[in-house]
């Protein structure tokens, strides 16, 4: 008699380490959608018309996928009872009118000039199989709930000059500092002085309209940073048919991400401390949004706002720690067991966007390689 459907998987599971069989079980759907863009990378990277919008299509929903804890992980976290198409609207709106200006004022860039700078002004006129393919590593790594870079995975794989990643390493890095710095003092004040009262108080009806418009500043600000990690793939300025494309397609994205409120990623922003209480919220926002203005008026390098984020959080998490990790904040090692996991997996994301950098470009890998002295 033949075996049933039934036998067959418990003989496929004896053979495969019951946990790995787990996660494959479970992840068949995403593991199959991962081969298929694997595919469709390989087969439309020689032809630059067609691997320019695949790979941007890759990257657009990888990189709003991997970066959305940032920007809309605390405005998800602490609107948890609000329809999702609510706040996709709102969100939604305030990207196409940031990406829309940006078109408008800069001769059809949409990348707020993020893409002006040495190493990244020229648009690609070819592509290789690992750029196309960069943005399917970053929804991997996103699946495994990894805040990576975007920034260095995707941009290191067009740089034309070496000094291009290191400027953004550079900025990146002080940026990181900046934040916890900023986040630590913040909240050694903050948390003595009004995070004890918010756990104790309800939230006035006053913190909805302002954390909305807190929370909508910060976004537009991260998408005049970080739009160049998707325009990167397009032409450095787009007709109005190639704008209207990009822009819709990030934008209905965007829909889906909502849909699916943050997906996995979420759990970075949920874990840390009472970030579902609209007001601390709106507070890690409105630092946030500052610290990214800084960084955008002082040049046009692209920078990762994802590390300035995970400092800012980092910083925040530490101070609520020293000042009370009984009620509010959480034991000393505890925090900074997430701090370095945190930073740890941004540093992978950094190996990675390296080591596809130097697989890509032959004039990239001589030049790092000389700067490290081999």
């Amino acid at each position: 008699m033949a075996d049933s459907p039934e036998s067959n998987d418990s003989t496929v599971e004896s053979l495969i380490p019951t946990s790995f069989y787990t996660v494959i079980k479970e992840e068949r759907i995403f593991i199959g959608l991962i081969g298929l863009f694997f595919f469709a990378a390989g087969v439309s990277f020689p032809f630059a018309n067609v691997a320019m919008w695949v790979g941007f299509i890759f990257a657009g929903y990888s990189a709003i996928a991997n970066d959305s804890i940032q920007t809309i992980g605390t405005f998800l976290a602490s609107n948890q009872d609000k329809k999702w198409w609510t706040l996709w609207l709102y969100i939604g709106g305030i990207f196409l009118v940031t990406v829309t200006s940006s078109f408008i004022l800069f001769d059809g860039d949409v990348s707020w000039q993020r893409l002006t700078s040495k190493g990244f002004s020229e648009a690609p006129t070819n592509f290789t199989f690992l750029q196309v393919a960069a943005p399917i590593f970053l929804l991997i790594l996103t699946r495994m709930r990894m805040p990576v870079s975007t920034t260095f995975l995707l941009l290191s794989c067009f740089a034309t000059d070496a000094k291009a990643i290191t400027s953004v390493l550079g900025k990146s890095l002080s940026g990181y500092f900046l934040a916890f710095a900023a986040g630590l003092i913040v909240w050694l004040i903050v948390t003595r002085y009004v995070e004890k009262k918010f756990s104790d108080t309800k939230a006035h009806s006053i913190w909805l309209p302002i954390q909305w418009l807190t929370s909508g500043s910060l976004w537009a600000v991260w998408v005049m940073q970080d739009a160049a990690n998707v325009a990167v793939y397009l032409p450095r300025s787009l007709s109005l048919p190639q704008f209207l494309g990009f822009a819709l397609f990030i934008f209905f994205g965007l829909g889906l991400l909502f849909y699916l409120r943050g997906d996995r990623i979420q759990q970075i922003v949920t874990e840390k401390s009472r970030v579902t209480d609209i007001r601390s919220a709106t507070i890690i926002d409105f630092i946030y949004a500052i610290l990214l203005v800084y960084k955008l008026t002082i040049s046009t390098v692209p920078m990762s706002t994802t590390w300035v984020f995970l400092g800012l959080l980092g910083g925040r998490e530490l101070g609520m720690s020293i000042m009370d990790n009984k009620m509010l904040g959480k034991p000393i090692g505890k925090v900074i067991k997430m701090i370095v996991k945190d930073l740890s997996y941004a540093l992978f994301g950094l190996l990675v966007s390296i080591l596809l950098a130097i697989s890509i470009n032959s004039d990239v890998r001589t030049e790092l390689l000389n700067m490290l002295g081999y």
